[in-house]
């Protein structure tokens, strides 16, 4: 078992340093706006400056995690992303366009990827391994595998996270693709500490999780995964996935044949809107709903959100 023992999410909705906030969150409007706390408390103010949107959910998200749990340092960072710090990408090529000569390297260093994970790594002085997997929309389950393959080697605390940003950009590009999004493109960090040792404030526990490119039979991997942990549909209290309301009969096609209980059934995109990392927000909901509602034993998270990709995430509940 890997413990959640910490969780921190900045989001459209009222995640932040709230537990039980999954009791009184609201679908997405289109007037939603990203619930951003005061940064200052988090991060010193001559680098808050120069952080983008997505380097200043990610620190916070972390720095917030590693209070929680009540550790110095943890063992390890890994960080999930889809698209990277988009913001910061935009800026160095409107650079490279406008600008004669050489260009300023700031917009071009925080444009990596792999940026979250060094930012947060040079703001708590941590010298641990350090990683970013970015697989689009299943980067944050490859993240959760090595956290797991960590602990099995004798880390005691990984911090993991996942975040992704929206841009106007993206807006653009989704309107001349003609692509119909059923929910709303966002930005969103999650953050966890996850630990082999049981404490008196875990949230929940992470049982299993998998990752597969290039799917062919959704139902039939999520039938052997629930398999593998000697469990059937039948014994699933809530299943988190993207997309629900949006579909006729209540499910996606490649879902429809697992006959789930549609009152088991939580479209999570509602809640969070679409960022490739989401999943990442449906394990803190999933967490904090097991959290207050001890009735909730084991939830699947089955991240669809891409046809191709199928991620999927067993919890399981600390008393379980």
């Amino acid at each position: 078992m890997y413990y959640i023992s910490a969780a921190s999410t900045i989001s459209h909705q009222p995640t932040f340093q709230n537990v039980g906030f999954s009791t009184h969150i609201e679908p997405l409007q289109e007037t939603s706006v990203l619930l951003t706390p005061d940064y200052k408390g988090f991060i010193d103010a001559g680098l808050l400056r120069r952080m983008s949107k997505i380097l200043r959910m990610s620190v916070a998200c972390a720095k917030d995690c590693i209070g929680q749990a009540g550790i110095d340092q943890p063992d390890a960072i890994i960080v999930g992303t889809g698209l990277g710090c988009l913001l910061d990408t935009e800026k160095f090529l409107n650079n490279v366009l406008t600008i004669e000569g050489l260009l300023p390297p700031t917009s071009f260093i925080q444009s990596t990827h792999n940026t979250m994970a060094g930012q947060i790594s040079l703001s708590i002085g941590n010298h641990g391994y350090n990683m970013t997997h970015t697989q689009n929309s299943i980067s944050f389950e490859n993240a959760l595998l090595d956290a797991m393959l960590l602990l099995e080697e004798g880390e005691r605390n990984v911090l993991i996270g996942a975040a992704d940003e929206a841009i106007d950009f993206l807006n653009v590009i989704s309107e001349k693709l003609h692509l119909q999004l059923q929910h709303s493109l966002t930005s969103g960090a999650s953050f966890f500490i996850l630990s082999k040792q049981k404490n008196d404030h875990a949230l929940a526990c992470v049982k299993d999780t998998q990752a597969i490119g290039l799917v062919n039979d959704v139902t039939g991997q999520i039938k052997d995964f629930l398999a593998g942990n000697e469990m059937k549909v039948q014994d699933l209290d809530l299943v988190l996935l993207p997309g629900t309301s949006h579909h006729s009969d209540g499910l996606p096609a490649s879902l429809a044949s697992l006959n789930l209980e549609e009152n088991k059934c939580v479209d999570y995109l509602r809640f969070s809107g679409i960022y490739p990392t989401a999943s990442a927000f449906a394990m803190h909901l999933a967490a904090d709903k097991m959290k207050a509602d001890k009735s909730l034993k084991n939830v699947l998270i089955c991240n669809t959100l891409i046809q191709s990709n199928l991620g999927l995430t067993l919890l399981q509940s600390v008393e379980a």
